[in-house]
């Protein structure tokens, strides 16, 4: 796992309920008009939008904050590896910036 020092922009553009044309060509506006924190999730189901909308933007990826999240049933190391996989590549990008375990609530089936 590589590690770089980057700092966090103050603000950033949520992708919540955003789908299809309205998620690709609502982020891709955002950094247009300078956005530089992208947030998103697998929940979301928008992940590839947001992907292209980064790629299209001819923004280096360096300069972009990227959020995304890992649902809270994908917690065991195998399920867990293979999510953080697939959101890589839809979004294409080799890695994100910040990643969480959205909505971390304990399970029956996984320890926290």
């Amino acid at each position: 796992m590589t590690q770089r020092v980057i700092e966090m922009p103050d603000l950033g553009m949520g992708t919540f309920r955003l789908e299809g044309d309205t998620a690709y060509n609502s982020v891709k506006m955002a950094l247009e008009v300078g956005f530089r924190h992208i947030d998103t999730a697998q929940i979301y189901g928008n992940e590839e939008q947001v992907g292209q909308a980064i790629k299209d933007s001819n923004i280096p990826r360096s300069e972009i904050f990227l959020t995304t999240k890992v649902w809270n049933n994908k917690l065991n190391k195998t399920d867990f590896i293979a999510s953080v996989e697939k959101s890589l590549e839809k979004l294409q990008v080799d890695s994100v910036d910040l990643l969480l375990i959205h909505w971390p609530a304990p399970s029956n089936d996984e320890p926290m």
